[in-house]
């Protein structure tokens, strides 16, 4: 694959990311957008309906996972870093969606915080950003 290639489908997924986080509003079902936007310190939770929303987050998360995958795939050619990845993003979203779901079914205004955390992860590509500097810096020492 050519380094032109390369570039235009990195930035075609890069804008997908970006694209599903422009939309999100339309695609998933999260009253929680509204909620943390505001000062939610303060407020009560929203109301909701626990299993759509954990659907559409789940769905959000595997959405995200896939292209980050792609992305990882595209910068660094290895099978094994993918495999790697993906064993990573399948234990945090079993340990996040349980803290997730804890945290929606017990809302408390002291929990707020940490929520708020553990649902970024759950909705933003945050390990992505984490896992492309350690992977770099894994095949620099190599």
């Amino acid at each position: 694959m050519s380094k032109v290639t390369k570039y235009i489908l990195l930035s075609g997924l890069v804008f997908i990311l970006i694209l599903i986080r422009f939309f999100e509003d339309f695609l998933f079902y999260d009253p929680y957008l509204t909620f943390f936007q505001n000062d939610y310190l303060y407020i009560d939770s929203p109301r909701r309906e626990v299993l759509k929303l954990f659907g559409f987050t789940a769905f959000r998360y595997i959405l995200n996972t896939l292209i980050s995958l792609a992305i990882l795939f595209l910068v660094f050619k290895d099978k094994s870093i993918v495999k790697f990845s993906g064993a990573i993003y399948g234990i945090a979203f079993v340990v996040l969606m349980v803290l997730y779901l804890y945290f929606v079914v017990n809302p408390r205004q002291e929990d707020y915080y940490l929520f708020f955390n553990v649902r970024r992860f759950l909705i933003q590509p945050i390990i992505l950003i984490l896992l492309l500097p350690a992977f770099y810096y894994h095949k620099i020492k190599n």
